[in-house]
């Protein structure tokens, strides 16, 4: 408190006095009480409550157990308990890209193998640098800091399988003639390692969007174009492999042929093959199906959390008792694996390029949404500049996953949304359990085994898995939906890009052969199939149709404007849309009325 000479009295804020700096020694201390207590070890936590199913008509009576968030200390069991589930309920979502691309490429089983190994641990150590939170040069971030992972994007998919099927097209796929004149489709690693080449490249762009303010991203996509494009993503994904493996094959078994080693499902050498769409095949990939169904309504919560590794487990159980499965994959797969070991030529294919930025736009919009989520999840403020700061730091470590994915011989990866759920039911958003959740998902892609497992697993009991998980995205597309105004402009934008989407997947041939008749260079023929391949996938057409008509069509007080010129606020800002459309109808009416009593008077 400081005097002047007038009298007056100036009262000083005292600064801030700093967090003491712990010692050497009271931090081992403190390791010592966390590894020799009950306390440091299990904490106040139920477990009991987190491991009793709910029974029909039971009432759970015990004590909700506390909140852990993101800084606060974790007990080691808690903390390891909480890792495994985070871990399991992201190991389908891993391990399907894998093995939909090699059955798409017809790989060796090796390969097939190795790319679930890679899946897995590349997921388990871009997912570390995902929830770090690194300050880097002019007030940057790298990583979001919060229980955040990442994991094998499925919007990939789509657009690898136009690539794919191009490449086949062209000749630089072989195909495969039968004695019989049938052909299939030939091993084509090559294919794989373009896609790498390719999205290792378009990753800048997701790196570039990082540093763009979170309000003009999302001003630049809103709802109604991310959620078209997630819709999209999952009902194509549906036909193109979930239904598809449901059946007995996603390969060319599904088409029925009358010869050949795809006359049977999965192919003529399985343990017990039959035809595509048998009632064998659907029973094991209803039996899955209901597995999970089963899991959330009579489920504790831990095992809710893995439910679709319970739709696996009990699938395959059934399936390996009717000798459906084969153990070759098991008995081939190395005990202990690492990434590299096998590769690919990484190169980039060129009309895949434009198709694949648009991947990259699709994956910096779901990752904003889901980071999103954890934070409302982890019980942080979603606005502000700790907020705006976590979307940048998780855009830039996407967009560096995408980059370094591709290296570790890794499709593009997203932030996982499945694990937000895992967060509310176990009440933990401390990154101690993201973190035990990393280490269980190398060790899980070290073992060479349990890839080999996985690879045993009977198309059709991961046909029912996928097409729930499929569905699942789908419905996440729903939701973003759903926080639309629904306005005349919204259901305008939203048909427009449904009618190419639903029209392209209902109907996938319809822009194959729109530029045949074009006799062009090689040069413009890159471009003709660049544009062949986003008009063959249901999600970037939609996707593109709906973000140019976001940008033309006049919003509801710019339509205010032009029906009433000398009013500039005729329609006030967040003003529903309905007035207008009453206002539209109202001039309809009145023009009407005019026309009825001119033709009364002509009369």
């Amino acid at each position: 408190m400081d005097s002047k000479a007038d009298g007056t009295t100036i009262i000083v804020q005292p600064a801030p006095t700093a967090a003491p700096k712990r010692t050497l020694g009271g931090r081992a201390h403190a390791i010592r009480q966390r590894l020799t207590t009950k306390h440091g070890w299990i904490g106040d936590y139920d477990f009991g409550w987190l491991c009793i199913p709910t029974l029909p008509f039971s009432k759970r009576n015990r004590r909700v157990p506390p909140f852990y968030a993101l800084d606060d200390n974790l007990p080691i069991l808690l903390g390891i308990v909480c890792g495994f589930q985070h871990a399991l309920a992201m190991l389908a979502g891993l391990i399907t890209p894998p093995i939909i691309f090699s059955s798409a490429l017809n790989l060796p089983t090796e390969l097939q193998a190795y790319m679930i190994s890679a899946s897995l641990i590349g997921c388990g150590i871009l997912s570390l640098v995902q929830m770090s939170r690194l300050r880097l040069p002019g007030g940057y971030f790298l990583g979001t800091g919060l229980l955040s992972v990442v994991g094998t994007s499925f919007a990939t998919l789509s657009t690898a399988f136009a690539i794919f099927n191009a490449l086949y097209a062209d000749g630089t796929c072989p195909m495969i003639t039968g004695s019989d004149g049938t052909t299939s489709r030939g091993p084509c690693p090559d294919a794989y390692g373009m896609v790498l080449g390719t999205a290792l490249v378009c990753s800048f762009l997701e790196i570039g969007l990082s540093f763009v303010p979170v309000r003009t991203l999302k001003r630049m996509f809103p709802p109604v174009v991310t959620g078209t494009v997630i819709v999209l993503i999952g009902a194509s994904l549906i036909g193109e492999s979930g239904i598809l493996s449901w059946g007995g094959g996603s390969n060319d078994c599904h088409l029925r042929p009358e010869s050949g080693i795809f006359q049977l499902c999965p192919t003529i050498f399985a343990p017990r093959p039959l035809p595509w769409g048998s009632p064998e095949f659907i029973g094991l990939g209803f039996l899955s199906f209901m597995t999970i169904v089963f899991v959330e309504l009579f489920g504790s919560p831990f095992l809710k959390n893995c439910g679709i590794i319970m739709g696996l487990l009990v699938g395959s159980i059934v399936a390996g008792a009717a000798g459906y499965m084969d153990d070759s994959t098991i008995t081939r797969a190395p005990a202990i694996t690492f990434l590299w070991v096998h590769t690919f030529k990484i190169r980039v294919y060129a009309p895949g390029i434009l198709p694949m930025l648009a991947v990259y736009v699709s994956l910096a919009m779901e990752a904003i949404g889901d980071i999103t989520t954890s934070a409302e999840v982890s019980r942080l403020p979603v606005e502000g500049e700790e907020f705006d700061s976590r979307i940048q730091g998780g855009l830039l470590a996407d967009g560096l996953g995408g980059f370094f994915s591709a290296l570790f011989t890794v499709t593009p990866l997203s932030v996982f949304a499945q694990n937000n759920g895992v967060i509310t039911i176990t009440r933990c958003a401390n990154i101690g359990a993201g973190r035990w959740c990393c280490v269980f998902l190398i060790l899980f892609g070290v073992f060479g085994k349990i890839s080999g497992v996985f690879l045993a697993i009977h198309p059709s009991v991961l046909g029912g898995v996928t097409t729930f998980l499929f569905a699942a995205v789908a419905a996440s597309g729903i939701r973003v939906l759903s926080y639309l105004r629904w306005t005349r402009r919204d259901r305008f934008i939203l048909g427009a890009a449904l009618a190419f989407g639903f029209g392209d997947l209902l109907v996938p041939g319809i822009f194959a052969h729109l530029f045949d008749a074009v006799d062009a260079g090689k040069g413009l023929k890159g471009l003709l199939d660049s544009i062949t391949i986003i008009l063959t996938t249901p999600f970037l057409i939609a996707g593109v149709v709906a973000l140019l008509l976001n940008l033309v069509v006049p919003s509801e007080e710019d339509l205010g404007k032009m029906l009433d010129p000398t009013h500039t606020n005729g329609v006030e800002h967040g003003r529903d849309e309905a007035a207008v459309d009453e206002l539209e109808s109202g001039v309809k009416q009145e023009a009407s009325e005019h026309s009825r009593s001119g033709s009364e008077k002509a009369r």
